[in-house]
């Protein structure tokens, strides 16, 4: 997980697009593998993403109303009595071929032939079982999970270890002690001037509020955001990327994407479900005036590899404006406005997530290199 969700770069990678099976390298200076394609979504930042959150993914691909009832993608046998939908996250990217299962014909990281590739896709309960023998095959992780799940091994199966890393990724990656919060514990000077400005701005002018609001400052609906279409596309619409318009009977959100939530905002660069805009200004400036942004886009914001796999031609672009929010129209911001806003962006910043470089532990008990 750490390859892409790396602690160095606020537990997300820094790159547009993640790069998965076949590349080298963690975080952003992780490469692309030869004959390999980028993943079609950027790696998010994995802060504060076990506060209760309905949707998982940038489509929303798995939900949770209620505690304990959680929803998966369509044909994945999400197991009953998973606690949130963290824990239903954690199993879906070791099925997918791009993103961590790898192709027929790889070999893991040990030289060994890649047993994971073998299953068909429709079969991920033989991938979580051929994983769990995996990991009960290293003596050391086999003494955890029997102090952590007594009982007999042959009952486990990938969702506890599933659990295992959503209760980690809940204790470690929490961070929510910005000055913003200080401010609203009433400490009336954690915010400067300048950021009580720019949180006027949310708040007011800049209508960043219809979207991002609740406890999270967003994650809560689904959005067509005029965002540039750029990578090698999903499912069916490929070259293009539908969002949450990929998932059945859901026609009507094409082009939607999960509003990201905005704490440690500035942390988790670039931004966007395809990593669009390399800084926050950049965005800012995309939502002052989504229509023009997206029509006169500059591809030089891409890294080099990414450049030729930008979809700008009119059919598409139209096609994305034709599903536009309602609620995304000029806003009339000026520079100066612009950059205020971007201010109070950064007061939503918990100092203890910028330095996470004390859960990189020193071993790990599969005696695996450890991504650093």
């Amino acid at each position: 997980c750490a390859t892409c969700h790396h602690p160095s770069r606020a537990l997300g990678d820094g790159l547009s697009l993640a790069i998965g099976t076949g590349g080298s390298g963690a975080g952003s200076s992780r490469t692309l593998g030869a004959g390999r394609q980028f993943d079609p979504r950027r790696a998010p930042s994995l802060l504060n993403k076990g506060l209760g959150l309905q949707w998982i993914f940038w489509d929303g691909r798995v939900s949770s109303f209620q505690p304990g009832v959680v929803t998966g993608p369509p044909g994945v046998p999400i197991p009953g009595g998973l606690p949130n939908a963290l824990t239903a996250q954690a199993m879906l990217p070791v099925l997918d071929r791009v993103e961590m299962r790898g192709a027929p014909g790889d070999v893991d990281v040990l030289g060994a032939p890649n047993e994971l590739a073998q299953f068909n896709d429709s079969d991920a309960t033989s991938v979580w079982q051929a994983l769990m023998r995996r990991l009960l095959a290293i003596p050391e992780y086999g003494a955890m999970f029997q102090a952590a799940v007594p009982g007999p091994t042959n009952l486990l199966n990938f969702s506890d270890a599933a659990r295992a890393i959503a209760a980690f990724e809940m204790q470690a990656s929490t961070k929510m002690r910005s000055p913003f919060d200080r401010y609203l514990d009433r400490d009336d000077a954690a915010l400067t001037i300048e950021e009580k400005r720019g949180a006027l701005l949310f708040f007011g002018k800049g209508r960043c509020v219809q979207c991002h609001n609740g406890p999270l400052l967003g994650a809560n609906g689904f959005v067509d955001a005029a965002v540039p279409q750029i990578g090698p596309g999903l499912g069916a619409a490929a070259p293009l990327d539908l969002g949450r318009g990929n998932l059945p009977n859901n026609d009507s959100y094409k082009f939607a994407f999960r509003v990201a939530p905005l704490r440690n905002v500035e942390l988790t660069a670039p931004y966007m479900h395809d990593g669009a805009f390399p800084t926050l200004e950049a965005v800012v400036r995309h939502y002052n005036d989504p229509v023009t942004v997206l029509r006169s886009y500059d591809t030089t914001q891409l890294a080099q590899a990414l450049r030729p796999l930008y979809h700008g031609d009119d059919a598409t672009i139209n096609a994305v404006l034709g599903r536009l929010d309602f609620r995304l129209r000029p806003l009339g911001l000026t520079a100066a406005e612009e950059s205020t806003l971007v201010t109070f962006l950064r007061a939503l910043t918990d100092p203890a997530a910028r330095d996470l470089g004390a859960l990189v532990p020193a071993r790990v008990p599969s005696g695996l290199a450890v991504p650093r």
